[in-house]
């Protein structure tokens, strides 16, 4: 989140690239994608934010992020043109990120849904578990 409270799609980039973001919902076999970005140059190794509800510098905005649903799950994805490689997605809910303070990142962890600082995410979110 930013200061201002608006959400942030953050990706930390582990070794490899990445081309851009999705972000959608899914009930059973039906996905329906709501926000979806590409990095105007491939992410190389380390953290990326952008806005979700904006146009964002260094990203092209094919669908920017409308408001929130209440009570509806997220899962905000990472992935490459040729879909050789993908983020590990993070699930949430506005809910969620109503609890979220600027300045922390909420992502799936080693084993369950963390939210730390961010410079504690960079520190660790590529490390093998």
């Amino acid at each position: 989140m930013t200061e201002d409270g608006r959400p942030l799609g953050v990706l930390m980039v582990c070794g490899q690239r990445i081309d851009g973001a999705s972000l959608y919902t899914s009930e059973g076999s039906h996905t329906e994608t709501v926000g979806e970005w590409t990095a105007k140059s491939a992410l190389g190794p380390g953290l990326s934010t952008w806005a979700l509800d904006a146009p964002a510098e260094g990203w092209e905005t094919a669908r920017a992020a409308a408001p929130l649903d209440a009570g509806t799950t997220y899962h905000l994805r990472g992935w490459t043109k040729d879909d050789s490689r993908s983020s590990t997605a993070v699930d949430f809910t506005p809910e969620d990120l109503e609890q979220l303070a600027p300045g922390h990142v909420r992502y799936y962890g080693p084993t369950s849904t963390l939210t730390v600082p961010v410079a504690e995410f960079e520190a660790t979110a590529c490390k093998k578990h």
